[in-house]
């Protein structure tokens, strides 16, 4: 072996591997006292993402005529919120089915009377202002079915990590109180995990009718959503 290759293999032979390094790392040498602490950070937001399911449910004597009938009330549905601004990113099919209707005798087998055609849509309105005024709109286009809202956070990263700071911020100060209570200083934090919560927030489901058309406008209130981060804290006292 040449002098280049030899210096070569000490060296990879003196560093540890990639198990080893990990290792070190979450398993630090503590000399003084173990602390460990859980806290959670919290912060409010007004919501300003709505979903809504909506759907068009359809019957008739055939399957045929059941789809037909659902395909032409949907393609009325997707053209109006396409013109009142949702964009195409922001209306998702969720299902499309078509199901045979029995009607049920005793000690008769089930007789098909007729097939139910249902298309479900997934909406989101980034305006959530609009969300009510739209449905109904949707509904007098042939909507007869809605489900929501969920009420979210488009976009929650700046919040997640005023509620990492909240929670940081009150797991030290809860060392510090044992820490003074034991006569000890906390030296350091050794290990910091997290679990964060930005899940939205349905609401009771709706069922659309015509006449709600001829009805108030739909109001959707948004209140306000709690967006929160628990953090698990190891610290070392001295």
């Amino acid at each position: 072996m040449n002098k280049s290759l030899m210096i070569a293999a000490a060296a990879a032979a003196a560093l540890p591997s990639a198990a080893e390094a990990q290792t070190t790392m979450f398993n630090q040498t503590i000399n003084g006292t173990r602390l460990e602490l859980t806290a959670r950070g919290e912060v409010n937001a007004v919501p300003d993402l709505a979903t809504i399911n909506a759907g068009v449910v359809t019957q008739a004597v055939d399957a045929r005529t059941a789809m037909a009938q659902n395909a032409t009330r949907m393609q009325s549905v997707i053209a109006a919120l396409r013109a009142a601004g949702i964009g195409e990113r922001d209306i998702r099919t969720q299902s499309v089915s078509l199901q045979p209707q029995y009607r049920y005798v005793e000690n008769r087998p089930p007789v098909i009377t007729g097939y139910q055609a249902s298309n479900q849509l997934t909406i989101r309105f980034r305006n959530i202002n609009q969300a009510g005024p739209i449905l109904d709109a949707l509904v007098r286009q042939g909507v007869n079915q809605i489900d929501g809202p969920t009420l979210s956070i488009d976009q929650p990263d700046a919040m997640l990590d005023a509620a990492r700071v909240d929670a940081v911020r009150k797991a030290r100060a809860r060392a510090e109180i044992y820490a003074r209570a034991s006569g000890m200083t906390v030296r350091r934090i050794v290990v910091i995990s997290e679990q964060a919560d930005v899940g939205g927030r349905p609401m009771p489901m709706m069922m659309a009718r015509a006449a709600m058309a001829e009805q108030a406008s739909t109001a959707i209130a948004p209140g306000e959503q709690e967006i929160g981060v628990t953090v698990s804290v190891v610290f070392e006292l001295q």
